[in-house]
């Protein structure tokens, strides 16, 4: 398991915020990147080609300007977040855009990546894909990725069913490559946990949305805070693909709980879909959620949970 140069004495943690959508925007990327956490979102959150290359200008300045000023901090590396299914209209015209910019880690999700694979390696970037089925993986590594991210059961958003312990190790029978994890991972012994069991980054999305750089609506941040899983309906209604949803922003929205049906088709192209505008996504996670923080109380609270993690002996002497 070998950590691409990309990344190397760059991080402060083995973290990568999580691209997600209507709530990843340069301000949370660009936050997380200044405190050692890859920051990424979806192409998707630009509304526009136009806003998209804005953006990119703005996370890359902002950044080079912080790695001149604070040479000795460590300064990750950001992604932008592609989907590849069929369904994404918009795909073609947001790839041309990253090849302009040549954004060094493209994460890729929901279809087959062999094209972005070799456009972006032409430019020396990486590409990581997003599955949740060790056959999803294979695919992925014969398109030839850089790396797989495995969404397990408690993600947010479009997560996978199957627990992280066994898909996990299931994959690494045949992938020594690197390895990210995504699955209610919202604190330092989570992340270090996920290191044991075999990854080599933990993927976190909703821990970071109850930030103060997530410029999403206050009562979605309050709602995190409140939250417990038996809060969460994991639903495939809106999108066709199983999702972890907050069920209080559902409810605020009108629609009743009892009443969904499985969406016929897979259909990922939102647009402006009150799936994601209205009805709030989350994972596990909220469980552990008490505070919403600005990102750098957020970091040195979850280094200081990992470095505990990490000094805590696996067995303790009373256990020999």
């Amino acid at each position: 398991m070998a950590i691409p140069a990309l990344f190397k004495n760059k991080l402060s943690l083995p973290v990568i915020c999580a691209p997600m959508f209507l709530v990843s925007s340069p301000k949370l990327v660009i936050s997380a990147c200044k405190n050692g956490i890859v920051g990424s979102f979806p192409s998707f959150n630009a509304r526009t080609q136009d806003l998209l290359d804005t953006w990119l200008s703005q996370i890359r300045s902002e950044l080079d300007e912080h790695i001149a000023t604070n040479p000795e901090g460590p300064v990750a590396p950001f992604a932008v977040n592609l989907v590849v299914h069929p369904s994404n209209t918009r795909l073609s015209s947001d790839r041309a855009v990253v090849k302009k910019h040549q954004v060094p880690f493209v994460i890729t999700s929901q279809g087959n990546p062999a094209e972005v694979v070799e456009e972006v390696h032409q430019w020396g970037g990486l590409v990581f894909h997003d599955v949740i089925r060790a056959d999803h993986a294979k695919k992925a590594i014969q398109a030839g990725v850089d790396g797989i991210i495995i969404v397990t059961a408690g993600a947010g958003g479009h997560a996978g069913e199957i627990n992280p312990f066994a898909l996990v190790r299931e994959i690494r029978e045949f992938w020594n490559g690197p390895l990210a994890l995504a699955g209610a991972i919202n604190d330092g012994l989570g992340v270090r946990a996920a290191e044991v069991l075999g990854a080599d980054f933990s993927y976190m999305g909703t821990r970071f949305i109850a930030t103060e750089e997530a410029e999403v609506e206050g009562d979605y941040k309050t709602m995190l805070v409140d939250a417990q899983v038996s809060d969460l309906i994991y639903t495939d209604t809106f999108t066709g693909v199983k999702c972890n949803f907050l069920k209080p922003s559902i409810a605020r929205a009108g629609v009743d709980l009892t009443k969904f049906t499985a969406k016929t088709h897979v259909d990922l192209d939102l647009g402006e879909s009150n799936a994601w505008k209205d009805f709030w996504s989350a994972g596990h996670g909220v469980a552990g959620i008490k505070h919403v923080l600005p990102m750098t109380e957020l970091v040195a609270q979850l280094k200081e949970e990992y470095r505990s993690a990490v000094a805590t002996p696996a067995f303790s002497s009373a256990s020999k």
